[in-house]
């Protein structure tokens, strides 16, 4: 699996192909959107059925991530569960797989709009956390923003590349601010060209890295669309 690198206000940083984003000089690994839960949570509300593995395939992928990195602090950027009862439904399997992960680090959760964090964990429960220059929050902040690292809108790159239509999750960088893919399996996504998305972001310096089996970086914008926007 290959790696993105990149830098944000002046900050060294990685898109790893998991969708995890990592910041070698704090040895901080930071993780958006993980919803576990989201099978109970669509069973217990009568909506649409999920495979009941969801939880245990994204933390397989986290756990990945965690032994290949060596974090001292893991930041997850909100919505880490799909609702507030998703916690107390957690199976005690990936309860103890979860708590086995967050043994002697500095876990972090920023709150998101679909719980506050997970309180009965441990860790530290913030609304943002400021770090190295960045400021790390759930949802971006509209606006010109300088030093953000944000999630919440689980963006996807869907573009016909070379004949082929090509949908992947992705980073969304611009040089001020990043947008992280949802982490969490089965979650869906907002395609980067979404006025929602793409409002945020330089259109002129915006790339998307794909994440997948290896990290792919592309211009966002194509070359007919700043022709529109200059013209």
């Amino acid at each position: 699996m290959s790696d993105v690198a990149f830098t944000c206000a002046g900050t060294r940083l990685v898109a790893c192909a998991s969708g995890a984003l990592w910041l070698p000089a704090a040895r901080l690994l930071c993780v958006s959107d993980l919803h576990l839960g989201r099978s109970e949570r669509l069973a217990r509300q009568g909506g649409g059925l999920l495979p009941p593995y969801e939880t245990a395939e994204t933390l397989d992928r986290l756990a990945r991530e965690i032994e290949v990195r060596t974090p001292a602090t893991v930041v997850c950027l909100g919505d880490s569960f799909d609702d507030g009862a998703c916690e107390a439904g957690l199976a005690e399997a990936d309860r103890g797989r979860l708590t086995a992960l967050m043994a002697g680090r500095d876990w972090v959760w920023i709150a998101g709009n679909h719980d506050p964090g997970p309180v009965a964990l441990g860790g530290r429960h913030l609304a943002q956390l400021e770090r190295t220059g960045l400021v790390f929050r759930h949802a971006p902040e509209a606006g010109a923003c300088t030093g953000e690292v944000a999630g919440h809108l689980h963006p996807k790159f869907r573009r016909r590349l070379n004949g082929t239509q090509v949908s992947r999750p992705c980073f969304l960088a611009d040089g001020r601010r990043v947008i992280l893919p949802a982490f969490g399996a089965y979650t869906g996504g907002l395609s980067a060209d979404d006025p929602a998305v793409a409002s945020l972001l330089d259109p002129a310096t915006c790339i998307a890295i794909l994440t997948g089996a290896r990290c792919v970086a592309l211009p966002l914008a194509t070359k007919a669309a700043l022709r529109r926007q200059r013209a």
